[in-house]
């Protein structure tokens, strides 16, 4: 039987003050492309760059979608995802949204396989009261990610009896980070919890160790941050002195000690050799498109209707495990994670869920103000 041909919008910005992560997250869904999991299909991916300009980001949505494509793999930053909804919505296209990100979101033109705020924000809270301490100091990137995820895990910690000392946030890409640096030293919280992204990000991490090394503060151990953010690509970046020591909260991480990771990892190093290395985003990535191309095959047409319907319906042996989409919500079940960065920019896995965790993006079953979520956690520490 002759394979049915689609054209796939592939859309990351990889060039730009966080092109390192969404090079991982091209990579990702090309290798995707590249295994072609599905009998009966065939894709061609379209690939574009926005260059982390959220003007072209619509731009380039309305050409690929006027140009017939149907169905468009990217996005990296919850500004680009808002930017382009509307453009999808008025074409009935899909979105397949490959990143963590804020929830509170629902739009039938969209397909959500990165981590909703119960899947990363909540079992961190969890995590760092419980082995941390009760006092955080929250840093961000100047723009929705970071104020919304900020937002929920201030309450999420307020429920808990908690507190978060400070905010502060900064321009996407800004590196003159010393006054953030110096107002966390002064105020001594137990943790910080990190929403800064891209080269912001790196900034950071290298000026914090250099000025708690300098006043003989050993920073992991006193200081520790905390991220739903942080991933393989970006401790590479960080690197020297400063890449250990710091916690992320995903629901992938290269070092899963599983057949189907090690093939994936393997594949993916094969493909890419130049990298930039794998990362939960990158997973994410390599999960959408797995799936929109299963869906497309089961549906034998790009029509968002029937791949949407389709698509609720597969279930995938994920690199992090077992994934399905939850047809309430469109978003994915995925399993949470806690690991800690090593100096071999890799991370090593201090707790995990038993297994895929139902999305729960507007945090409905976590009422009254996460409290729930908050005392009953999922996740069970790896031996």
């Amino acid at each position: 039987m002759a394979s049915k041909h689609y054209r796939i919008g592939v859309m990351f910005s990889t060039t730009g003050p966080y092109d390192v992560v969404a090079r991982s997250m091209l990579n990702g869904a090309l290798l995707a492309v590249a295994e072609r999991p599905a009998e009966g299909v065939s894709v061609e991916p379209v690939v574009v760059n926005p260059g982390g300009d959220l003007v072209r980001y619509a731009a380039l949505s309305r050409d690929l979608l006027n140009a017939g494509i149907r169905h468009v793999v990217g996005c990296y930053t919850s500004s680009s995802r808002k930017e382009v909804i509307p453009c999808f919505e008025k074409h009935d296209a899909l979105l397949w949204y490959p990143s963590h990100y804020e929830g509170f979101e629902s739009s039938n033109n969209v397909i959500y396989t990165g981590a909703s705020p119960n899947q990363h924000v909540l079992p961190l809270v969890d995590h760092m009261l419980a082995h941390v301490g009760a006092s955080a100091f929250c840093v961000g990137s100047n723009y929705i990610w970071a104020w919304e995820n900020t937002r929920i895990f201030r309450e999420a910690m307020m429920a808990r009896g908690a507190r978060v000392m400070a905010e502060r946030y900064v321009a996407v890409g800004d590196t003159e980070l010393d006054q953030v640096v110096e107002a966390i030293i002064e105020a001594r919280p137990a943790f910080v919890f990190n929403n800064l992204i891209g080269t912001s990000n790196y900034a950071f991490f290298r000026a914090f160790r250099a000025a708690c090394l300098k006043r003989g503060i050993d920073q992991p151990r006193v200081i520790p941050v905390a991220s739903c953010t942080l991933s393989e690509p970006e401790l590479e970046e960080i690197g020297g002195p400063a890449v250990d020591g710091h916690l992320s909260s995903s629901v992938y991480f290269s070092s899963l000690p599983s057949p189907t990771n090690a093939a994936f990892t393997r594949a993916y190093r094969e493909t890419f050799p130049e990298g930039p290395s794998t990362s939960a985003d990158a997973e994410a990535s390599y999960i959408a498109m797995k799936l929109l191309q299963l869906a497309l095959a089961e549906a034998g047409t790009d029509d968002v209707e029937a791949v949407k319907a389709a698509v609720t319906r597969q279930r995938l042996a994920a690199p992090q495990g077992d994934v399905h989409i939850d047809p309430q919500t469109l978003h994915a079940y995925l399993t949470p994670r806690i690991g800690v960065s090593n100096a071999s920019a890799r991370f090593d896995i201090l707790v995990e869920a038993p297994g895929p965790v139902r999305p729960d993006p507007y945090l409905v079953q976590s009422s009254p103000r996460y409290a729930v979520a908050s005392r009953n956690s999922s996740l069970r520490v790896v031996k």
